[in-house]
C-alpha cells in the first residue's frame, strides 16, 4: 500500500486525501482535520519514514518561514514531494498573462514565493493555485449571506479554480516530473462578473457598484484587489495531461448550484 503524508489537512488537501484513499492509498496527516499533531515530532517523523509521498498545503508562518521545511525538511529526502502554492507569487502584472516562466517574489506574497522556491529546490511538484472555490466556499454563499461586493475597477481580472480541479491536478502530479504548474481555469474574469453570475443563478439583484474606498473591505480583501493577472494553465495541460472540468466560473457555479 502506498502512503501519502499530508501536512495541513484543510479544505483542499482533505479532498485530495479522499481521492487518493479511494484509490487504495493510506493517508496520514496533520492539520485541522488531521490524524496527527504537527507538534508531535516523534509520531510525525515515524509516519514520514513510512510514507512514499509527502504533500504540504501549509503556508509560511508569520515570520515568513515555512514551518514544514524548518521542522521536518530533513525527513523529506527520497520521497515524492508536492506543495500547494499560490499564483500570488507572480505579483501584479497589470492584467497580463503569466505562465511558469514569469518571475516570482515581487508581489505581496513574498514569503510564499520564497517557500515556493525552496520546495522546487527539493524536487517538489509545486501547484500554483489562484482563488479557490467549491462547495460551501463560493460566490453563491456570499450572495446568499448578503456579503457580496461589486467594486468599480473595470480592468481588474483574476483567475480562479474549482477545488475538484485541484484534486485531479494533484492526482496527475503523482506521476509527473518535478516543477511548478499553474492550476487555473480557462477564463480569467473580474470578481464583478462572478458575483453577477451568482446573482443571476439565484434570481437576485446584483449588489451596488462601489468605489474601492467605500466598500468597507478588510485590509486583506483590499490587498486582493491590488494585483491583476491572468494565469495560463498550458504547462499543466501538457505535462500533467490535465484539463479543468470546470473551465469557467459559470461552469463551476452552475454545478455548485445543482448539487447544493
Amino acid at each position: 500500500m502506498q502512503r501519502l503524508f499530508i501536512f495541513g489537512l484543510g479544505y483542499t488537501a482533505s479532498r485530495i486525501a479522499d481521492a487518493v484513499t479511494a484509490s487504495g492509498w493510506e493517508v496520514i496527516s496533520t492539520g485541522r482535520d488531521g490524524t496527527l499533531s504537527f507538534d508531535d515530532s516523534g509520531s510525525v517523523r515515524m509516519a514520514l519514514a513510512d510514507a512514499s509521498h509527502v504533500l504540504s498545503s501549509v503556508p509560511p508562518g508569520g515570520e515568513g518561514v515555512d514551518p514544514v521545511l524548518e521542522v521536518y525538511g530533513g525527513a523529506l529526502a527520497g520521497k515524492w514531494l508536492g506543495y500547494l502554492s499560490s499564483t500570488g507569487v507572480y505579483g501584479d502584472v497589470g492584467g497580463a498573462w503569466v505562465d511558469e516562466s514569469a518571475p516570482i517574489g515581487t508581489g505581496r506574497r513574498s514569503a510564499r514565493a520564497e517557500a515556493d522556491v525552496r520546495w522546487l529546490a527539493l524536487g517538489a511538484r509545486v501547484l500554483r493555485l489562484p482563488g479557490i472555490y467549491g462547495p460551501g466556499r463560493s460566490a453563491l454563499e456570499r450572495v446568499r449571506a448578503g456579503l457580496a461586493h461589486r467594486i468599480d475597477l473595470p480592468d481588474q481580472v483574476f483567475s480562479r479554480v474549482h477545488v475538484e480541479d485541484i484534486v485531479t491536478a494533484a492526482l496527475a502530479a503523482l506521476h509527473a516530473p518535478a516543477g511548478a504548474y499553474n492550476v487555473a481555469d480557462d477564463e480569467p474574469a473580474s470578481q464583478n462578473a462572478v458575483i453577477e453570475e451568482a446573482c443571476r443563478l439565484l434570481g437576485r439583484a446584483p449588489p451596488p457598484l462601489l468605489p474601492l474606498d467605500q466598500a468597507g473591505l478588510s485590509p486583506q480583501a483590499r490587498a486582493f484587489y491590488a494585483e491583476n493577472r491572468r494565469v495560463a494553465n498550458g504547462k499543466a495541460r501538457r505535462m500533467l495531461g490535465w484539463a479543468p472540468r470546470f473551465a469557467s466560473y459559470r461552469d463551476g457555479l452552475r454545478a455548485l448550484l445543482s448539487t447544493g
